[in-house]
């Protein structure tokens, strides 16, 4: 039983982490969606406001529970450095996209950051999938919102 206790901690630990993640993200946002977001012209296909914060939850639970499924699998932590490596990449590039898109008000370098964001989680992706296969399906909803959110930086970038 304290087993059990144990790796549900260790669950949401990781959970917690890559909410904290999202939480930090907003905080770099600051009030510019509301003041400079807004006054941008938006691309065909812009979710309402409301949409990204769901997405974004569902999306950080996934990314929790797929980086506890690469710790609880059965390699050696030796052999799994490289999928702890481009986990922390990938979450990193995350973080930074909002300090450079709303932050610094830079579509242009966001779309950068966007664009070597996406190739990150196929590596992490690819990466997981020598694991654990679960964890690595589990990012692939996170692969195609950025593959969407890539579009968007693009138009955002072409059209402002």
């Amino acid at each position: 039983m304290k087993r059990k206790h144990l790796k549900l901690g260790t669950l949401a630990l990781f959970i917690i982490l890559c909410l904290s993640v999202g939480g930090a993200g907003s905080f770099l946002m600051g009030d510019h969606v509301k003041t400079w977001y807004h006054t941008l012209k938006m691309p065909a296909l812009t979710p309402p406001d409301y949409i990204f914060g769901p997405v974004w939850t569902t999306l950080y639970v996934l990314m929790g529970i797929s980086i506890w499924q690469i710790f609880k699998c059965s390699t050696k932590n030796v052999k799994k450095k490289k999928a702890y490596i481009l986990f922390s990449i990938q979450l990193f590039l995350n973080l930074i996209w909002s300090g450079l898109f709303f932050g610094l008000q830079n579509p242009q370098l966001a779309l950068l950051d966007n664009l070597i964001l996406w190739i990150a989680i196929v590596l992490t992706i690819i990466e997981f999938h020598k694991h654990d296969e679960l964890a690595s399906y589990l990012l692939i909803p996170y692969l195609v919102w950025i593959s969407f959110a890539l579009y968007l930086n693009s138009a955002f970038v072409v059209i402002n």
